[in-house]
């Protein structure tokens, strides 16, 4: 089976080892696919499993706050209740990572032994952007493979610096940002709260919202929150700031009074009920 898979692999990259185009019946089909599914045994190839995160970061007047919860789920499974999505890259920068955690943490931990070596050789804290070129080079290269989607964040000499990478390579840089499951409820709220030159304690309490409004929007996020701050003086790192592990709790009661809804039609079904008797016998203790 090896020497069938070295085979199958070793031709050149091109486009046709990967899709075939049929252009009389205007079909596609994947023959590299199904040649690997014929090599191993002909078996279904296995579905990604479904991950989830809620991760923030504002930029204030001093500094950087990065925020995160730490539940890591496989599908349906929780997985971990304390998983650290705040990884160290430099002492000056930091990156939230959702997506694969294996991903995550393996592109952060080589970004940052990369930084390292810079740091060795220069005697200073690399720049933020330095990482982002980094970054962006190495998850182009893998055209999406690496499921990372990262915020970095960090203060250098030129100022503070909120980045957001996705996948396949793309960059943006925004004062506020939010990526995950359950974004779409913390960019509500940084969207409403976010103000420039914010002070310290209004910034982390706009990055634990955005969080929780996340948490409590999405299953695959939960359990506590984490929160980074970064500035020219040094990084703050408070796991966890908040405890989630609680439910909102309810404006009102659910509970009508009967004949709030109106009832059109009734219609009665008797129920058949087969009447089995049974026999009980007396156990023989003599």
């Amino acid at each position: 089976m090896l020497e069938s898979l070295v085979n199958l692999v070793s031709y050149p990259l091109t486009f046709f080892n990967c899709l075939t185009f049929l252009c009389c019946p205007y079909t596609l089909t994947v023959s590299r696919n199904a040649a690997l599914q014929g090599v191993f045994g002909g078996g279904e190839t296995p579905k990604p499993l479904k991950t989830g995160t809620t991760i923030a970061g504002v930029v204030f007047k001093d500094g950087v706050v990065l925020g995160a919860d730490t539940r890591a789920t496989s599908s349906e499974v929780v997985a971990d209740k304390m998983c650290a999505k705040i990884h160290y890259i430099a002492p000056n920068i930091y990156c939230c990572g959702a997506g694969t955690a294996a991903d995550t943490e393996r592109t952060t931990d080589l970004l940052s032994s990369n930084l390292s070596i810079f740091s060795l050789n220069s005697g200073r804290n690399p720049r933020v952007v330095m990482a982002v070129n980094i970054l962006q080079d190495m998850l182009y290269r893998y055209h999406g493979q690496i499921g990372a989607n990262l915020i970095l964040g960090g203060v250098d000499c030129t100022g503070n610096h909120l980045y957001k990478l996705g996948p396949y390579g793309s960059v943006d840089k925004m004062p506020y940002l939010a990526m995950g499951s359950g974004d779409l409820a913390a960019l509500g709220i940084l969207e409403d709260g976010f103000k420039p030159d914010m002070e310290l304690e209004k910034a982390k309490q706009l990055v634990q919202v955005a969080i929780h409004a996340g948490i409590m929007s999405d299953l695959a996020s939960g359990n506590n929150i984490d929160i980074c701050v970064i500035t020219r003086e040094g990084v703050d790192y408070i796991r966890p700031y908040q405890e989630s592990e609680f439910k909102d709790n309810r404006k009102m009661r659910y509970k009508y009074r009967p004949g709030t809804t109106p009832v059109l039609t009734e219609k009665v079904i008797p129920l058949k009920l087969e009447v089995v008797k049974e026999t009980v016998q007396w156990m023989d203790t003599a």
